[in-house]
């Protein structure tokens, strides 16, 4: 007789790590929601409490020890799981859900094994029974193989030429149907930039980069507010300003007249005061979250956005900004430039497995001060090749007046109140300059409209 072990491979502590971190961490059943079903469980006791876990996540239910306590309960299984000291244990077994994804794909591995094993025991017995028609047996091995590809995933990217075309179609078909003015994104809230872009794309990763106070987070936010009026769900991650600092930004971009120094100081008159109240009403409506922790990870980022696109919460994500990401690693020979390629490649691959547009803030570095417009170039890039190379565009901010430049050198615009995206990099289309107007507090973009004086003077 074979050994237990081989016969059935489990690991009841992995299965109750991964139980207890769903029981405590918020976000960690959202990590494991596409990997485990509770047949993968061994342990009959953890296959029903992890049913009970799954379908609370898919009602989008609030997941604790209580709430699934009160399910399990519900549905007459709290006792045969062992009652609510089971869900205690568990609970209290967890140290960390630093590698729980890893620990979902160990008991997927089993769980695969465990299914090789079972039916090559049935083929074993169908091939010696001789009354068993052997073309049963060899469709039944064919089977058994197409199951397991399946749970391991290794059949689900790989398509014929014909699929292909057929997605491929059904694609251009989806986007000629959704354009508005050629729009098939995201609007950006920029004439030009829609028209060089055709908006932001599902599945791109887009880089935004520039020098410090050259507007890339009143840039992005209004960004995010262009798009959650247009209906999409924006995810904003703000790891350099508390929440309430963007919010004084978008109270003041959403006023006709408000003075952000008078917001600051808190010395409103009455009539800014009425207008910041009204645009606060609108503004709450806009379907945009904000996190604000000063310590995220991009894998905390991923975490997050997974769980409100399961919710069809999540339409783009904006992350201001990459340097500031925890970028803490178990391998503690990575150098910065490293840790900087594994966050923007794991900004990459979140893009692609959500199918959203990810928004990714970046600095630059001191390169650019000293040329004589002080222009930036894809080469000043802070710190890593890699963010070039895995985003799908890349664009820089340029503000002329920021240098003391009177007029921008390429178009001859006068400086003040004009802002460039030099979009130096796009994978999908073309390169080249969108220029857009502000006001002096950064709090107000739009499209640009060259001063009367400058017209009259350029007119032909």
């Amino acid at each position: 007789m074979k050994e237990k072990g081989i016969l059935n491979p489990q690991d009841a502590e992995l299965e109750e790590a991964v139980l207890g971190a769903c029981l405590v961490e918020s976000e960690a059943i959202s990590l494991v929601a596409d990997k485990l079903r509770p047949e993968i469980f061994y342990n009959e006791q953890n296959r029903m409490i992890f049913a009970v876990i799954q379908a609370m996540f898919r009602a989008g239910k609030q997941i604790d020890i209580l709430t699934v306590k009160n399910e399990l309960a519900s549905c007459g299984n709290l006792e045969k799981v062992g009652g609510p000291y089971t869900l205690v244990r568990l609970a209290s077994r967890v140290a960390s859900g630093a590698h729980l994804e890893y620990h979902a794909c160990i008991l997927r591995e089993m769980y695969v094994r465990r299914e090789v094993i079972l039916g090559s025991y049935k083929l074993l017995a169908a091939a010696s029974d001789e009354s068993v028609d052997i073309a049963d047996v060899l469709a039944g091995i064919h089977d058994l193989l197409d199951h397991l590809e399946g749970e391991m995933g290794t059949a689900d990217h790989l398509r014929t030429m014909s699929q292909l075309m057929e997605d491929t179609l059904a694609q251009v078909e989806a986007r000629v149907e959704g354009s508005r003015n050629g729009i098939t994104g995201i609007p950006t809230g920029f004439t030009d930039l829609d028209k060089l872009t055709a908006g932001w794309q599902r599945g791109d990763l887009d880089v935004i980069a520039a020098r410090p106070a050259a507007g890339k987070t009143a840039f992005a936010l209004h960004l995010a507010r262009a798009a959650a009026t247009a209906g999409h769900s924006v995810v904003v991650f703000s790891l350099e300003m508390q929440g309430e600092r963007l919010g004084d930004r978008w109270l003041v971009a959403a006023t006709e007249d408000v003075d952000a120094s008078h917001l600051r100081r808190g010395q409103l008159g009455t009539s800014e005061l009425r207008q910041v109240r009204e645009a606060s009403c609108q503004l709450s409506q806009l379907p945009i979250r904000v996190e604000d922790s000063p310590v995220i990870s991009m894998d905390h980022v991923r975490s997050v956005a997974r769980m409100l696109k399961s919710k069809g919460g999540c339409d783009m994500v904006i992350v201001d900004y990459l340097q500031l990401c925890d970028m803490k690693s178990d391998q503690n020979n990575r150098n910065r430039e490293q840790e900087v390629a594994q966050a923007t490649r794991k900004a990459k691959l979140m893009a692609k497995e959500l199918d959203v547009p990810v928004l990714l803030l970046s600095q630059l570095n001191r390169m650019s001060e000293g040329r004589p417009d002080c222009r930036p170039l894809l080469s000043d890039l802070r710190e890593s090749g890699a963010i070039e190379q895995d985003a799908d565009m890349v664009m820089l901010l340029y503000r002329p007046a920021l240098h003391g430049l009177k007029t921008e050198h390429k178009s001859k615009y006068p400086s003040d109140g004009l802002g460039v995206v030099i979009v130096a990099k796009h994978r999908n289309g073309e390169t080249g300059d969108v220029y857009f107007g502000h006001n002096p507090s950064l709090t107000k973009m739009g499209d640009y409209i060259p001063p009367d004086e400058w017209l009259m003077k350029h007119a032909k």
